[in-house]
């Protein structure tokens, strides 16, 4: 048996309590990614009024880093400007959880890349060019 991996308590508490779950339906902006494979889907709803984030919720099919770096990355974004919150990278979210086992750390990519994709679709919904680059996580950066 192998033991469990090293998690911080803030990743616990995100993983055991999540904050901000759920659905929105009449979110500004939803975006999905993931690769369901493996088992790691997010799906990310953002409110967004005069180009702040007010509110953001998630849905998350997927392991304990998945779940917990979801959450986290939606209490960093809530009160951000669209420009504040395409600042926040998933290094950051990993640092705001007390890091994250290396094998894990695409959990946090994938937590980046669901912010950005329901950013993309908010830009979309308003019929506006997106106004950065859209990364898209590959099968191949998985850990497991």
């Amino acid at each position: 048996m192998t033991d469990p991996l090293p998690y911080s308590e803030k990743v616990m508490d995100h993983f055991l309590n999540p904050r901000n779950v759920g659905d929105m339906p009449d979110a500004s902006g939803v975006g999905t990614v993931g690769n369901p494979i493996c088992g790691d889907v997010m799906k990310m709803f953002l409110k967004i009024e005069n180009d702040v984030i007010m509110e953001a919720k998630f849905k998350t099919f997927g392991c304990g880093a998945a779940i917990a770096t979801s959450s986290m990355v939606t209490e960093m974004v809530k009160g951000k400007t669209i420009t504040e919150a395409l600042q926040i990278s998933n290094k950051a979210v990993a640092e705001a959880l007390g890091g994250l086992p290396a094998i894990k750390m695409h959990c946090s990519v994938l937590a980046e890349e669901a912010l950005r994709s329901a950013l993309q679709n908010y830009y979309e919904k308003k019929g506006l060019p997106v106004p950065f680059e859209v990364k898209k996580h590959r099968l191949d950066e998985h850990g497991h």
